[in-house]
């Protein structure tokens, strides 16, 4: 079992949320979360057995998504920004169309 690095920045290091996507985007093997606190949090890559576990999760979920018709699906490497400013990264998620198709593009960003 692998637990997070919590890294603290210094208030006057304050990303916006873009500059944080490009931070994920170039330390692409890692999963990176930040707290409403802009504390930022660093996962390793999970060991198989867990990997397997999400996978099955993520697949039950998918299938069932498709089957329901009435929202999309997210895997683990989807971050979502909540109220509080935080941004985390579920291992799984599931999202009605009507919220969805109410973001803009920037909000649905790849």
């Amino acid at each position: 079992m692998s637990f997070p690095v919590i890294l603290q920045l210094p208030s006057s290091y304050k990303m916006t949320p873009d500059q944080f996507f490009e931070f994920c985007q170039v330390n692409r093997d890692y999963r990176i979360e930040h707290n409403k606190f802009g504390e930022i949090s660093i996962m390793s890559p999970t060991g198989g057995k867990t990997g397997n576990r999400g996978g099955n999760i993520f697949g039950q979920l998918w299938v069932w998504s498709q089957n329901d018709g009435t929202g999309l699906t997210f895997d683990s490497s989807t971050g979502f920004i909540l109220s509080t400013g935080a941004e985390r990264s579920p291992d799984a998620s599931w999202m009605t169309l009507e919220r969805w198709n109410s973001f803009d593009d920037e909000q649905q960003k790849p």
